[in-house]
């Protein structure tokens, strides 16, 4: 058990109701799971708000309510605390709770437009082949020890977030990568804790819409909270935001990118085009010196990667170990080469909106395909005008755009794929419209040539497809394993 006051130690806070001396056994913010003596905080969210439960909760007995508005109890003997931000005060009081399980490791955020997932993956490689006890909380999946837990959201919510720091801590782990979306930094998720190194990849237009950012302005600002919550900050150089991100910061900033002012810079970029693989290699010079390569294609891997050596350079890890450790990553859904034939390569990736597609397309040009053929489509519920930017972007830089169906949730698949078809259109591009996505892939593979470079975009990693409100069994690989099969 748990008195409630020592959870609200650095939270200025009213106790309206009751005494703050309860005793409490357990923090819930979901009115199903709420039992005798928890700790309830209301959480107004985007469709429900936890406030309109109080009473409920109470009558199952909890003792603690945190509310940041007013409630309506009937003789009720519960503890009511009030806050100016349950969402902060969420964050705090899980931190107190599963005992500040941050301080006994060192915890490096990600955050950016596009890159946070790759670069994740080859910081836990690399420091992994150096030794250390590394936890993953991200996009794909957390992993502690050998355990992979699925993630829906790239930062969850602050209670899970220290209950993963937790587990990570008594599993061993020393060091934690995580992934901190700008949604994580404006809903309070990453408050309650201090990262050690911050890192910051680019920054462009996105996840401006319903439920997510107002606008660019509010966007850029949420990412920038990073660097007012972290010891050291590592910031890609060549991006044109990186100022603007870092204004006001409060740590140390170092510096990566092709900018001879750069802190580690990369050069002599050289592509890799053997032994299946797709890579780059390039030299890396400033404060570390040494030739690198790694096996996915485009300048972007570049910056992935020294952003990963100016992080693993801070735990004194051997250069030889960074160079094995970053040719052998593989990331799932990010770049993902599936094989089909000897002369056709498919691959899957995650690119979801204009500019990280137009980033990996570009890549692949660069190798010389007899032909790219995009296959992609847009999320339901999001920004329409991602859909004409997407559009737009594989119109002019593919051979031939297939348009099909991602996740439409309660939209029509067809009204979508109208949207993408008016960027298509600027460009005069060829493409062909398949709303089923499976038989969209069928296409794609039975009609693909020798030379050919396949991309199925925007699903990546995912192993469903969401469809007014339900989520049904979808998984590229296996897809196209049995795609592949049958024509053999």
């Amino acid at each position: 058990m748990f008195i409630c006051k020592d959870l609200l130690t650095g939270l200025d806070y009213e106790c309206i109701q009751g005494k703050d001396d309860r005793a409490v056994s357990a923090i819930v913010n979901n009115s199903r799971k709420a039992s005798q003596d928890d700790l309830f905080i209301c959480i107004a969210g985007a469709n429900t708000d936890g406030h309109d439960y109080a009473q409920e909760v109470a009558a199952k007995g909890v003792a603690v309510l945190v509310v940041e508005k007013e409630i309506a109890l009937d003789n009720s003997d519960v503890t009511v605390i009030k806050v100016t931000d349950t969402r902060y005060a969420m964050a705090i009081i899980a931190a107190a709770f599963f005992g500040h399980p941050a301080e006994a490791m060192n915890i490096i955020g990600i955050t950016g437009t596009k890159g946070k997932t790759t670069t994740a993956y080859m910081i836990k490689s690399i420091l992994e082949q150096a030794g250390h006890r590394v936890g993953l909380i991200g996009t794909i999946e957390v992993i502690i020890g050998e355990e992979h837990i699925p993630t829906v959201n790239t930062t969850p919510e602050s209670l899970l977030i220290q209950q993963y720091f937790r587990q990570m801590a008594d599993a061993g782990c020393d060091i934690v990568v995580m992934e901190a979306a700008s949604q994580g930094f404006k809903l309070s998720r990453t408050a309650g804790f201090v990262f050690d190194i911050g890192i910051f990849t680019n920054l462009e237009p996105d996840h401006i819409g319903p439920n997510e950012h107002a606008d660019f302005t509010e966007y850029l600002a949420c990412k920038g909270m990073l660097f007012r919550q972290c010891r050291k900050g590592i910031v890609n150089r060549d991006d044109k935001h990186w100022e603007a991100v870092t204004a006001g910061h409060l740590c140390e900033i170092e510096s990566f990118g092709m900018d001879p002012e750069a802190d580690i810079r990369a050069s002599g970029l050289h592509l890799l085009n053997e032994r299946g693989i797709l890579g780059i290699s390039f030299a890396v010079s400033g404060l570390t010196e040494f030739w690198a390569e790694v096996a996915t294609p485009g300048k972007f891997s570049v910056y992935n990667a020294l952003a990963a050596i100016a992080v693993c350079r801070h735990f004194e890890v051997p250069v030889s170990v960074i160079c094995k450790a970053l040719i052998g990553v593989r990331v799932p859904g990010r770049i993902e080469v599936l094989p089909i034939s000897e002369d056709i390569t498919l691959l899957i990736d995650y690119a979801h909106n204009a500019m990280s597609l137009e980033s990996l397309l570009t890549a692949l040009r660069e190798y010389r395909p007899r032909r790219l053929v995009c296959l992609f489509g847009c999320g339901g519920d999001r920004s329409r005008l991602r859909r004409s930017q997407m559009g737009e972007v594989s119109g002019k830089l593919a051979d031939l755009t297939v348009i099909t169906s991602d996740n439409p949730r309660t939209e029509q698949p067809q009204a979508i794929i109208d949207d993408i078809k008016s960027g298509i259109a600027m460009t005069g591009g060829s493409y062909v419209e398949i709303i089923d996505r499976r038989e969209a892939i069928r296409y794609v593979i039975t009609n693909g040539r020798p030379g050919d470079i396949i991309v199925l975009a925007g699903k990546g990693h995912e192993v469903y497809q969401e469809i007014n409100g339900e989520k049904y069994p979808m998984d590229e690989r296996v897809i196209v394993r049995d795609i592949v099969a049958s024509m053999s």
